[in-house]
């Protein structure tokens, strides 16, 4: 069993950054893929970014790569995800989730666990 539990949303103008951080309970959170998602008002979730188990794999969407970075530290129990030049459009709840497998994955009902979710608003 994992929970998660994400942190670091907020109002931020267009242009601005904001670093989201998702805590994970449990020995074993090293051995989670960790994904993001987010999830505007009237549309799906949808895939922002995933980690590997090491984090020497990562896995972006279009719409955000060279904009956002996923990070971890096992150590901490932690993964984050940096977020820079946000636009309006990337306005969601964001939620973490993590995924028992040693293969990352951008499909939500393939991970195992989620967070509550944090809520991201950029202004224009």
């Amino acid at each position: 069993q994992v929970q998660l539990l994400e942190s670091g949303g907020g109002l931020v103008q267009a242009g601005g950054s904001l670093r989201l951080s998702c805590a994970g309970s449990g020995r074993t959170f090293r051995n989670y893929c960790m994904g993001w998602f987010r999830q505007a008002p009237g549309k799906e979730r949808e895939f922002v970014a995933a980690i590997g188990w090491s984090a020497g794999s990562t896995y972006y969407t279009d719409s955000v790569k060279g904009r956002f970075t996923i990070s971890r530290d096992n150590a901490k129990n932690t993964v984050y995800l940096q977020m820079n030049s946000l636009k309006p459009e990337d306005t969601a709840v964001y939620y973490c989730a993590a995924r028992g497998s040693v293969t990352m994955s951008n499909v939500a009902h393939e991970y195992d666990y989620w967070g509550q979710g944090t809520q991201v608003t950029v202004s224009s």
